[in-house]
């Protein structure tokens, strides 16, 4: 049979696959900096406080076999104001239409209730795949890495989650980061590139400048003012008449406070806080946009916006 000598057609190449994946779980599990570490820049917003990330900030994977978009949703939580529902009602909309979910869970801290809340609202979730990723192992020993991911096994169980992987990583020796991301992208549906190759994420550059100050200035303040704290990026220009290789992006920003018994906390003795907030957030937006910056920063006070339709509105939420 002379057709059998023939070359034998070249294997068909892995098909390219692209979606979207979110990380969820409570605050401090590790989420914003595994996000950055598979991203490979900072890109979402780490903080030990929980609803740092108020924005969607998509962190961009590419490799060339798919491209992994990275949502980080805002933590799900027991709502206490007005604000806290939005962001509940935001968290499961993105659930609902992310290709894979992965849930962070810290392998330095037992199982709690917080973890337990989660994990119940991701059990009422149920086409979306589901991975268990046992965050911060470089913090623990063996045995207690292999305890946490047993105790991680038996909550699906409970709770009729069936957990398409577990996996153990930490973000910070880059120890199975890739692993991860070769667990994560067989869940994703084949298509085409969604991004071009260059982006890191989506995020327009002002929400992620004002993230960055409202980084920069909840730092060294967060037991004063949880998150009391709103950035407004007013404006973003280059400064008219500067040399093309040497321009500078001149940004208005309001940081936006409840009382104004806070006002001093922000702006520190002499303004010296707030001076530190400029320096901190400018060094990291210079960063960002790869390109010199002016920074004028002015705080002002919107009483009680975590509760107050118009003015979260006005805030972007």
């Amino acid at each position: 049979m002379a057709h059998m000598s023939a070359p034998s057609p070249a294997a068909p190449e892995t098909p390219h696959r692209s979606g979207f994946a979110c990380f969820v779980g409570r605050p401090n599990a590790g989420k914003s900096t595994l996000t950055n570490a598979l991203v490979g820049t900072k890109v979402a917003i780490t903080s030990n406080r929980p609803q740092t990330t108020r924005h969607t900030v998509r962190g961009i994977v590419h490799r060339p076999d798919a491209q992994l978009i990275l949502v980080d949703t805002p933590g799900l939580h027991k709502p206490r104001t007005l604000l806290g529902e939005r962001l509940n009602d935001v968290v499961r909309t993105t659930w609902a239409e992310v290709d894979v979910i992965g849930f962070c869970l810290p392998a330095d801290q037992k199982l709690g209730p917080g973890d337990k809340f989660i994990a119940k609202e991701l059990a009422s979730i149920k086409r979306t795949p589901k991975v268990a990723i046992v965050t911060k192992t470089d913090l623990v020993d063996p045995q207690t890495l292999a305890e946490q991911l047993i105790a991680v096994d038996r909550l699906g169980q409970e709770l009729g989650i069936e957990w398409a992987q577990i996996v153990p990583v930490s973000a910070v020796g880059d120890k199975q980061l890739s692993l991860l991301a070769d667990l994560l992208v067989p869940l994703l549906p084949e298509g085409p590139l969604l991004y071009p190759e260059g982006d890191l994420t989506d995020e327009p550059e002002q929400v992620m400048v004002a993230e960055l100050i409202r980084e920069a200035a909840l730092e060294g303040v967060r037991d004063e003012l949880p998150h009391s704290i709103a950035v407004v990026v007013e404006e973003m220009l280059p400064r008219e008449g500067r040399p093309a290789d040497r321009p500078l992006l001149d940004i208005h920003a309001n940081l936006f406070i409840e009382r104004s018994s806070q006002k001093g906390i922000v702006i520190g003795p002499k303004g010296r806080r707030l001076k530190e907030v400029g320096t901190t957030s400018r060094r990291h937006i210079e960063a960002l946009l790869g390109t010199p910056v002016f920074l004028d920063l002015h705080v002002k006070i919107a009483k009680d916006w975590q509760r107050d339709p118009k003015q979260l509105r006005r805030l972007g939420f």
